[in-house]
């Protein structure tokens, strides 16, 4: 698996993109949905990394910085016949790691709280994650759980 930082430009990741923003939309009530369009994730605080296998796109994540000393994880999303390989875990290793070396002292994340959530919320925990209230401009949401990592 090779990681990338990804212009954003290629079908394939065009594509998942479209396909995370719709999977928000089965599992969560639209003012509950803080997945990143395709222009967002294009600002200059974002970073988006993809994971490819050869010509085969793996799944992506992106890190946003929400201040010299804080980041949020977002838009992690792996392709469906990919699911369940360690791909979001290699792009969840590779964001702290960036993380890190950006000298952020934590890393922040917004996930869902519905069953469809889990596997994401199982997965963050295991890397050290801990359940925490609204950060930078998120509210108390029953839809949203929100989780943090000191670093």
């Amino acid at each position: 698996m090779k990681i990338k930082i990804d212009p954003l430009t290629g079908p394939e990741i065009l594509s998942l993109i479209k396909e995370h923003l719709h999977s928000m939309t089965l599992h969560s009530p639209v003012e509950s949905i803080h997945a990143l369009g395709l222009e967002a994730l294009k600002k200059p605080n974002i970073t988006v990394w993809s994971a490819w296998e050869e010509n085969e796109l793996l799944g992506c994540g992106a890190l946003k910085e929400l201040d010299s000393h804080h980041g949020e994880v977002k838009s992690m999303r792996t392709a469906a016949r990919h699911v369940r390989k360690g791909t979001a875990r290699a792009l969840l290793f590779h964001i702290i790691a960036e993380a890190r070396n950006r000298g952020y002292r934590r890393l922040s994340l917004e996930t869902g709280s519905m069953a469809a959530f889990e596997p994401a919320r199982r997965l963050y925990a295991s890397a050290g994650f801990q359940l925490c209230g609204p950060f930078a401009d998120y509210r108390e949401d029953p839809n949203s759980v929100y989780m943090t990592l000191e670093l």
